[in-house]
């Protein structure tokens, strides 16, 4: 197993510039990063080894799909034993529609953001999807009315 080190500040150009395109080419990315092409191509080949990239994926455009309407779904389960805690967490997986969930430390057990196409839809998906799901005792909606920022980092 290789020995991780410390990131320098070339390592955070190059993740900076990647978490933002990340097709850039080893050429362009060097010029950028201000480094040449042969030690550029090896620390990204480091961090890709080192899981400090995970993976490259196209963003795709959710109004263009249209699946432009976003809500936060608040959910208590009626009991966090690990054994329901797992069966929620493989149910929500297989919904293509959340398109991110957290375990929450506070008055709720799980923060859900949904994807759909309108409100009438997100409706459709709570009632027969998100309500149905292994466990779930309450849920409570926040309809996103703009993004101002949404990024991995």
């Amino acid at each position: 197993m290789q020995k991780q080190r410390q990131l320098d500040q070339f390592d955070h150009a190059i993740l900076s510039a990647l978490s933002r395109e990340g097709r850039l080419s080893i050429t362009e990315l060097a010029n950028r990063v201000g480094l040449s092409k042969t030690p550029c191509q090896a620390r990204l080949k480091r961090l890709l080894e080192q899981g400090f990239i995970q993976g490259f994926r196209a963003v795709l455009d959710p109004v263009k799909l249209d699946r432009q309407h976003v809500a936060f779904t608040e959910v208590k389960l009626s009991e966090t034993t690990e054994k329901a805690l797992t069966a929620f967490n493989q149910a929500v997986i297989k919904v293509p529609e959340i398109e991110s969930c957290h375990m929450i430390a506070g008055a709720f057990d799980y923060l859900l953001k949904v994807r759909t196409r309108d409100v009438n839809d997100y409706r459709r998906v709570l009632g027969e999807v998100i309500s149905a799901l292994p466990n779930v005792a309450s849920t409570s909606t926040h309809v996103s009315m703009q993004s101002v920022k949404d990024s991995v980092l």
